[in-house]
């Protein structure tokens, strides 16, 4: 069985960052198994889940400290266990199309935790609209819809949120 280890890196973007961290992972005797990355600003970010045998997750987390400095980058480490499987959790994608403003990745979150439904990915995005130039903002969601909870009421309820805000929505099966 393997060891599993999150790393999370941050750090000013430049070219070579993912092929020195992937480097040190497989050098390590490691394999990553997901992971996240993206530049925001002018920051790169990096969430990356890496397996190996207890030993290359050792050399893994020696190997981070000198990196580090090296790539100039704030990298954080931590072991942590296989995930338990989501009781009856179906995936469902959410899409959430708005005129930007504050608050709306807080609003949407909030309506899905209310209802227990947990986030399990998220993306967003604002955007100047093509022709007019007006800020846009767009949301990717998946989620992870309990067993107890009936779709199309969710579905409904979920549209008469987006509609008091003015966000344009939808909620489908996640296609793998």
């Amino acid at each position: 069985m393997s060891t599993l280890i999150v790393v999370s890196a941050l750090g000013k973007d430049r070219p070579g960052i993912v092929n020195e961290l992937s480097k040190a992972v497989l050098e390590a005797g490691g394999n990553i198994e997901d992971s996240r990355m993206s530049v925001l600003g002018g920051e790169f970010a990096l969430m990356m889940l890496a397996s190996g045998s207890p030993s290359a997750v050792d050399n893994i987390e020696r190997d981070l400290a000198p990196l580090q400095s090296k790539l100039a980058l704030t990298i954080i480490a931590k072991r942590t266990e296989p995930r338990t499987a989501q009781a009856a959790g179906r995936p469902y994608s959410v899409n959430v199309v708005a005129m930007d403003h504050p608050g709306i990745v807080h609003q949407v979150s909030q309506f899905f935790s209310n209802k227990h439904i947990n986030v399990e990915e998220m993306d967003t995005n604002a955007y100047a609209a093509p022709h007019t130039g007006t800020r846009m903002f767009s949301m990717d969601m998946t989620i992870s819809v309990p067993g107890s909870v009936a779709i199309a009421a969710l579905r409904e309820e979920f549209s008469a949120f987006c509609d008091s805000l003015n966000l344009d929505s939808n909620i489908e099966p996640r296609a793998n």
